[in-house]
């Protein structure tokens, strides 16, 4: 009887350090602090998260939601420096919400495998290698003294 009322003080405890530390993801998503504000080790907080599927999906939605946290609160930030015609603010939000803006590089493609490469192209790729090596300079000089 008194081994299953320490068992369950034990797993009281277990319970309350997860909801700490998932408390402390949603405010802060980096598991170094939270765990410290917690006050319990990574080490513990990566065993939990392998041994109960249950917590690693909860653990998951806590960085999200602390993730989002960050994001609203750089967001607001961004925008007070916008009000003050901070420039780089100014470009940094256009860039992420308007596609005028937006980094103009698009990359369309559509790849197939291919079989083998031919001899030519082993040869090829063979010399490419070769002249992007560090040394390729001197071994391809020494080759023409030789």
């Amino acid at each position: 009887m008194n081994n299953e009322k320490r068992e369950r003080t034990i797993e009281e405890k277990r319970a309350k350090a997860k909801e700490a530390l998932l408390a402390h993801l949603r405010k802060m998503p980096i598991v170094e602090v939270a765990c410290s504000r917690s006050k319990v080790g990574h080490t513990t907080y990566y065993r939990w998260r392998d041994e109960d599927a249950e917590f690693r999906s909860r653990a998951d939605d806590a960085m999200r939601e602390g993730i989002a946290l960050i994001c609203d609160m750089a967001e607001t930030q961004l925008i007070s420096l916008m009000k003050d015609k901070h420039f780089p603010a100014i470009t940094a939000l256009l860039r992420a919400y308007h596609p005028k803006y937006g980094n103009k590089l698009d990359v369309t493609a559509n790849i197939k495998a291919s079989a083998a490469l031919t001899p030519e192209q082993e040869a090829l790729i063979e010399k490419a290698l070769r002249l992007a090596s560090p040394n390729a300079r001197t071994t391809h000089a020494r080759k023409r003294r030789s």
